[in-house]
């Protein structure tokens, strides 16, 4: 029976850590809290750029911002109804 190896690696969007198993190292992976890409690295060979990450945050909460906006407005002005079409 063979077990995998997991290493941990932040998610550059929301920040948490994503679990990934050695085999993954070098592809493209989802973070399973926002689905949110990232390229799985080794630790040691790759240097977090902090500027990156903050803008890269900031992006993610306007997107989530604008979304939420736009479900508000679709609640405050539905686009159907279900009241039949007078002729």
């Amino acid at each position: 029976m063979s077990s995998s190896t997991y290493f941990y690696q932040e998610c550059p969007t929301c920040g948490r850590p994503v679990e990934i198993r050695v085999e993954y190292l070098g592809r493209k992976v989802t973070c399973h809290h926002c689905r949110g890409k990232l390229v799985a690295r080794d630790a040691s060979s790759f240097r977090p750029n902090p500027a990156h990450k903050s803008s890269t945050l900031l992006e993610r909460a306007e997107q989530l911002l604008d979304s939420l906006a736009e479900d508000e407005k679709e609640e405050l002005h539905p686009t159907h109804t279900d009241a039949p079409n007078p002729r």
